[in-house]
């Protein structure tokens, strides 16, 4: 070869290496992982947005699909991942094709039917996430790892599966989250899950799974998290958590667990959340403070718990939420309570408390509390009136259904952060006090059921927080639950302040005077009931300009005059109750009105439906839709009979003829 042709195969060679650049720069996905996407896009019942195999035949361009060009069959596709997405339609079997995928992530969507068996032939898979759509069926006898042995993630959660947890579980070595949570599963879990060492993460609530926890459980010495709660789970909580030397979070509540807590689980360094409320555990609550020095959140309300609450538990130093509500506890709150400075919820409803001026005392020490629930304690108590007592970070303060004697105390008018206060069913006299009003974030305001007298403050009318209707809580998501009062007596739970409607409940007491037009300004206001009063005067007209009102009860009071017709412009009003005052006039027929019972409007004189109708207080009130049709239709035909017999005599007399 001479000089030329040395030269010639120079210039081949570099041409060859620009054109293997040239292609991998322009090279399409792999034709096997095209065609599996097409054909998973082939099954659904949605497009996806920026899937177009005629204007972009390269699938690695296209939303969710992340490719690796590092595999040795060339550019492959890796990841799909298309979660909240707003899909329908069902998985295909075609979806196996991508025989390279690591991540499959379809979560928050709409996709249903059950899970093809080749879904769990991909040998490759890492992570698969299906959570909160609509998959059915039984994810038993799929070979679930049996293949994809290099499975960390499985999260199938808010589904409508059914069965039981699958048993060929013991192949996910690798796994380490596994989440069935919010789904139909039954039965006994299988001995395999046991086996799965690296799982760091087991989320079971919310399904039907039962039978008691196994000892097995304690195998599973990677455990950060587990979640068994709201299933029915029986028997006693198994004493194996001195092996699960690193778990952080334990949920077991609204469970049928019965006995005492374990020696080992009282005993946890690692615990930092422990839910066990709602279950039949009993004994006395014996935590050692002192070993569990990182526990933040406890929760063991509604059991079966006795004894008094436990002056050890001041020396969980760094606990946050505490909620014991609803327990056989008794005696009056220890004094070293006031050693909780982390403290922000505390819940201690129903547990037969006295002495409630001393538990108000040790708890304004817990200068970080912001929700405070004591419903049913302290029993015919006197409310105390100590100006000295301050808590100036409260949002929530329940003292519900304790039968307390006094009045509304001075003292709460320095927790300038209230935004929830309920004091009903109580004992309370005196006025309701004006200061209630000047609280910037109050939206929920439950005085019912009491004897306060007196008008109505006219500065509740002036409630920030319910005029402009910008409520803005901050509370952290847990457990705890809020308990209240209500007519007959129930004990109410919510989980949060959130959960509670904007509101007013004035009813039940001795209040006079009018209802102020300036309620119109509450636009932020869902309910206002003022019912069981002795409040008097028209039903002021511009009510209406309470956009957001849901409920009104104003029945049972001395109200005159009419229904104001704009009213009817309440659209969001479900319930609407003004029996039993001294109204007349027509009802009202527009909008919401068609819809409320005639028990809505009974006990008025002076009430009925027909064009017809006076303010007479002797007329006979209306109880039934009969009663309203015979004046709509009755009055018209006497009028018309009496119209011709007048007529007839008329005719008579002028005729001659007599009478007999």
């Amino acid at each position: 070869m001479g000089f030329r042709g040395f030269y010639l195969s120079f210039v081949l060679l570099a041409l060859s290496f620009e054109l293997q650049n040239l292609n991998s720069e322009t090279l399409t996905c792999h034709l096997d992982d095209f065609r599996a996407l097409n054909g998973f896009s082939s099954c659904l019942e949605s497009t996806i947005a920026g899937w177009n195999n005629t204007s972009s035949p390269d699938c690695c361009t296209w939303s969710g699909i992340t490719c690796d060009n590092s595999t040795v069959s060339g550019r492959r596709v890796v990841g799909l991942e298309l979660g909240s997405k707003r899909l329908t339609g069902k998985i295909c079997e075609s979806l196996a094709g991508l025989n390279q995928l690591r991540v499959l992530n379809l979560s928050h969507n709409f996709l249903w039917g059950s899970l093809p068996a080749e879904l769990f032939s991909l040998q490759n898979i890492e992570i698969i996430d299906l959570s909160n759509n609509d998959f059915l069926g039984s994810i038993n006898n799929k070979g679930m790892c049996t293949i994809s042995t290099r499975i960390q993630v499985l999260n199938f959660s808010n589904n409508h599966f059914s069965g039981q947890v699958p048993k060929d579980l013991a192949n996910c070595t690798f796994l380490n989250h596994l989440s069935f949570d919010g789904n139909s599963l039954s039965g006994s879990l299988p001995g395999t899950l046991y086996q799965l060492k690296n799982l760091s993460e087991l989320n079971l609530q919310g399904n039907r799974i039962s039978g008691p926890l196994s000892n097995g459980i304690g195998n599973l010495s990677n455990l950060v998290k587990l979640d068994i709660s709201s299933n029915l789970f029986s028997g006693v909580l198994p004493d194996i958590f001195g092996r699960l030397a690193r778990l952080e979070h334990f949920s077991a509540m609204s469970n049928l667990f019965t006995g005492p807590l374990p020696n080992s689980l009282v005993n946890s360094p690692s615990l930092q959340m422990l839910y066990l409320n709602n279950n039949s555990l009993s004994g006395p609550i014996n935590l050692n403070c002192s070993a569990m020095k990182n526990l933040l959140s406890l929760d063991l309300g509604s059991n079966l718990f006795l004894g008094p609450i436990p002056d050890g538990l001041s020396s969980c130093r760094g606990l946050k939420v505490l909620n014991l509500a609803r327990n056989n506890l008794g005696g009056e709150l220890p004094n070293n309570f006031k050693n909780l400075k982390s403290l922000t919820q505390l819940s201690l409803s129903n547990t037969s408390l006295s002495n409630i001026l001393s538990a108000l005392r040790i708890l304004q020490h817990c200068r970080n509390l912001s929700i405070l629930g004591l419903t049913r304690n302290f029993h015919d108590e006197q409310m105390p009136n100590d100006e000295n007592l301050h808590f100036k970070n409260l949002n929530g303060l329940i003292l519900a259904n304790c039968k307390l004697r006094g009045s509304i105390p001075q003292w709460l008018s320095s927790c300038h952060k209230l935004q929830l206060l309920d004091l009903s069913w109580n004992h309370l006299g005196g006025s309701v006090p004006s200061w209630l009003g000047k609280f910037e974030s109050l939206f929920y305001l439950d005085l019912s059921n009491n004897s306060l007298k007196g008008e109505i403050p006219k500065s509740l009318t002036e409630l920030p927080s319910l005029i402009s209707g910008n409520i803005t809580i901050d509370e952290p998501v847990s457990s705890f639950q809020l308990h209240t009062a209500r007519q007959g007596g129930p004990i109410l739970s919510y989980r949060q302040i959130s959960s509670f409607r904007p509101t007013l409940d004035l009813s039940y007491n001795n209040l006079q005077g009018p209802i102020w037009p300036d309620f119109w300004n509450l636009k932020g206001l869902h309910v206002l009931n003022l019912k069981e009063n002795n409040l008097s005067g028209p039903i002021p007209n511009n009510l209406s300009g309470m956009t957001g009102l849901e409920k009104l009860d104003l029945s049972h009071n001395k109200l005159s005059g009419e229904i104001p017709r704009s009213l009817v412009n309440l659209s969001f009003v479900s319930t609407f109750d003004v029996s039993y005052n001294n109204l007349c006039g027509e009802i009202p027929e527009e909008g919401q009105f068609d819809t409320f019972p005639s028990a809505s409007f009974e006990g008025n004189n002076g009430l009925c439906h027909a064009e017809y109708c006076t303010c007479q207080s002797e007329q006979t009130p209306i109880h039934s839709p009969w009663e309203k049709k015979r004046i709509i239709i009755g009055l018209p035909f006497e009028i018309g009979a009496a119209t011709g017999f007048v007529l007839t005599v008329i005719y008579c007399s002028m005729s001659g003829l007599s009478f007999p």
